[in-house]
């Protein structure tokens, strides 16, 4: 067989073996705002960050504080962003479906990507005298905290949240520039994330080169990575 025969073969192996491998163990996902700046960087209507996010590790293991996760938004959340408008053109439809498995575009699910604060049983609230965020009385440690503002680094107060067994609490790390659990649903337990809706953890940031490296999983709770 020729080269040139055996050529379209292997494209098709090979596109073939990348829709498998990021629809079932890993997938590339574009950041879309500045949320989660600076651990990942991203903004509307430029060129974020592209993370390889881990879609088998939860099989395993249980989501854990300073997990940095991908999450299929909750209806609440999905109430507040309202409904994602469908391209008209069926063809630039089907081109922005194969560009979001390959990570070249936007999916047409709206998907969130934030830091888990607290886990199902835990109590979070905010905040302590010195502007730290609570979890069962004790201040969390946060070194990836960002400040769009430097003169304005007080953070939204809320009152003691009980998060319910099978979800967990999340917060942006632009923590004054990310509408999380404390405001999507109108806050309280109408914000939490349920389990089974986290599509999979943050390892690594792909694109650009000049990014390139594993993302911070440090625990808030206890100041260490895992």
């Amino acid at each position: 067989m020729s080269f040139w025969v055996e050529l379209p073969v292997l494209i098709v192996v090979a596109l073939g073996l990348a829709f498998l491998f990021q629809n079932f163990v890993a997938r590339v996902y574009s950041i879309p705002s500045e949320s989660m700046e600076t651990t990942l960087h991203g903004c509307t209507g430029c060129y974020g960050d592209k993370i390889l996010v881990d879609k088998v590790v939860f099989d395993f293991t249980e989501p854990a504080p300073g997990d940095v996760t991908v999450f299929r938004g909750p209806p609440a959340w999905l109430l507040r962003e309202g409904p994602q408008a469908r391209p008209a053109n069926p063809v630039v439809w089907f081109f922005q479906q194969v560009g979001s498995v390959f990570g070249l575009s936007a999916p047409d699910e709206r998907d969130f990507v934030k830091r888990i604060i607290a886990v199902g049983g835990q109590t979070v609230s905010c905040c302590d005298s010195e502007n730290r965020v609570l979890v069962n009385g004790k201040p969390l440690t946060e070194p990836y905290l960002y400040w769009d503002d430097p003169g304005n680094q007080h953070q939204q107060s809320f009152p003691p949240v009980t998060v319910p067994p099978g979800t967990v609490w999340v917060m942006g790390d632009n923590r004054n520039n990310s509408c999380d659990s404390r405001c999507q649903g109108d806050g309280g337990s109408n914000g939490v994330v349920p389990v089974s809706d986290i599509i999979g953890k943050a390892r690594f940031i792909v694109l650009p080169p000049s990014r390139w490296g594993g993302v911070s999983d440090i625990n808030p709770q206890t100041g260490q990575a895992p």
